[in-house]
């Protein structure tokens, strides 16, 4: 994965997110203070040395379906409304913000959509030709509209095939797992991967639930770790 960041700041954010209060102090060895997924979050560390990627992102998965199908619908409702104030401002200077349609049990992210329309922004989506294209970003012109978008080759919301390509320089990455150094474990296609090789200078922020972070992921030498990883409780921000 190259070279890991030295340091990573934990900025704790009291629930909404969007709240701006908030104390920042730096993450521990195992990734922040404890939280009440602490318990699952190790359980899950201490396996995933022993565990290829696959077994990995399964037992994530399961955490993931467990942990949202838990969440009372007022709680639903509210998190990932809108990108904390020290997100915002990473993404102030972008002209284009790329993000991903969610589905499941994924981190919900038509909120941000939402919140970065009305403030000026334009957004865009992920959009693949077939099953074997690359990846690439098309304009997303109106979150509001869901008319606009089809049903990819993979199954998932895209532009339709009539929009303009677009090319995000800033990107909210889905994510299986993270670390709080940035480290990300995708589905395994290996789409965001490649395609933020091509853009070296875009601005990757993860968004995910608190009991996906684990303390250690597998790496590889093509991954590149996040800017930022945001939950309903925290930001995970890595420095140099």
């Amino acid at each position: 994965m190259g070279a890991v960041p030295s340091r990573a700041l934990v900025r704790h954010i009291r629930c909404p997110p969007d709240v701006e209060a908030s104390e920042d102090f730096l993450a521990t060895t195992h990734g922040g203070p404890a939280t009440s997924h602490g318990h699952l979050r190790s359980e899950i560390t201490l396996k995933a040395k022993a565990m290829d990627k696959q077994a990995l992102r399964k037992r994530l998965r399961d955490a993931r379906r467990a942990h949202v199908t838990a969440l009372p619908d007022a709680v639903r409702a509210l998190v990932f409304s809108r990108p904390p104030n020290s997100v915002a401002a990473l993404m102030q200077d972008a002209a284009t913000i790329g993000l991903y349609y969610a589905t499941g049990a994924e981190a919900p992210s038509l909120g941000y959509a939402k919140w970065l329309h009305e403030n000026g922004h334009a957004l865009a989506l992920p959009w693949f030709a077939d099953r074997s294209a690359a990846m690439e970003f098309r304009q997303w012109r109106d979150p509001y509209d869901e008319q606009e978008l089809m049903p990819g080759p993979f199954g998932l919301m895209q532009p339709r095939s009539d929009s303009r390509e677009a090319i995000p320089q800033a990107v909210i990455v889905p994510l299986i797992g993270f670390t709080a150094d940035g480290a990300r474990l995708g589905q395994g296609g290996g789409h965001y991967d490649r395609w933020l090789e091509a853009h070296p200078d875009a601005v990757a922020i993860g968004i995910g639930w608190d009991c996906q972070l684990v303390d250690s992921l597998p790496a590889e030498p093509h991954d590149r770790p996040m800017s930022m990883v945001v939950t309903p409780t925290r930001v995970y921000s890595v420095s140099d």
